[in-house]
């Protein structure tokens, strides 16, 4: 029988896992893992986001099971047809229909550890959208997307682009903080995505950015490793879709902000953009 782990090694494991998951990587090996590994899962205090296009992405092991302490993540069964273009002027009385819609939730599980929901942050009339995953805690106590250290490493990421942050929209695949910033259970992603994508139809962005995985699979209804999914265009509900990592991961490891840079170019390049000149 296998020896129990206690709840402090499970966790940092779990989180181990997940840190292999974004980068793409779903395949381990079954040996003795080292205690010392299993506890690099601190932040870093973000720094201005360099602009880097130097180097080749990592290849990714194939697709396999994922270890049964990380829920797997399931694409929506149905996603909702795309609704009529809204011109541009009606779009934040159209949002703010979904927004009341969806109410005070109880929806699903999450709702019961939650502070403030998470509907959105920006212009209603983008034509630049990101997706991530979830609010964190900081995101819970503000109710606004992305205003924690990954918050600010995505505006770092923005500027570089040469927009500022009111210039774009930013939504979230669940809108209620899941308990220890665990993945969204495929329930509770399954239930909140379709407002998701009544936001996407409304703003009805050029470009959307997929922040990390889980982000990506609820989208695109596919569940594959994220470097397979990066590096080009994918077509969604009248929009192009793009898929890179998420700034958590990022803050994790700098190293792949070279690629995160590599994608943000594919989304300036199909909006016309140019970086800021430097002083």
């Amino acid at each position: 029988m296998a020896r129990a782990l206690d709840p402090a090694t499970r966790d940092a494991l779990v989180e181990r896992v997940r840190f292999y998951r974004d980068l793409g990587l779903t395949e381990f090996y079954r040996r003795p893992v080292d205690a010392a590994l299993l506890a690099e899962a601190g932040t870093e205090i973000p720094q201005p986001f360099e602009p880097q296009i130097e180097g080749a992405p990592s290849s990714p092991s194939s697709d396999s099971q994922e270890t049964p302490a990380i829920p797997a993540r399931k694409p929506i069964p149905f996603p909702p047809q795309v609704v009529t273009s809204i011109e541009p002027t009606d779009r934040a009385a159209a949002l703010q229909l979904i927004r009341d819609e969806i109410g005070d939730c109880t929806r699903c599980a999450l709702h019961k550890g939650r502070n403030k929901l998470v509907f959105a942050d920006g212009d209603p009339a983008a034509r630049l959208m990101f997706v991530g995953e979830g609010p964190g805690a900081d995101e819970d106590a503000q109710g606004l997307p992305f205003v924690g250290r990954a918050g600010q490493l995505l505006n770092n990421m923005i500027a570089a682009m040469g927009l500022k942050r009111e210039e774009v929209y930013i939504a979230y695949v669940v809108k209620c903080r899941p308990p220890g910033n665990r993945t969204p259970e495929p329930e509770e992603a399954n239930t909140c995505s379709p407002f998701l994508f009544r936001q996407i139809d409304v703003v009805r962005p050029e470009v959307l950015v997929a922040l990390g995985a889980t982000a990506a699979t609820y989208l695109l209804g596919a569940r594959q490793p994220l470097a397979g999914l990066r590096a080009r265009v994918h077509a969604f509900r009248g929009t192009k879709l793009i898929v890179t990592y998420h700034p958590a991961f990022l803050l994790r490891d700098p190293r792949q902000k070279k690629e995160a840079w590599a994608d943000l170019q594919i989304a300036m390049r199909e909006l016309g953009l140019k970086p800021p000149a430097r002083g």
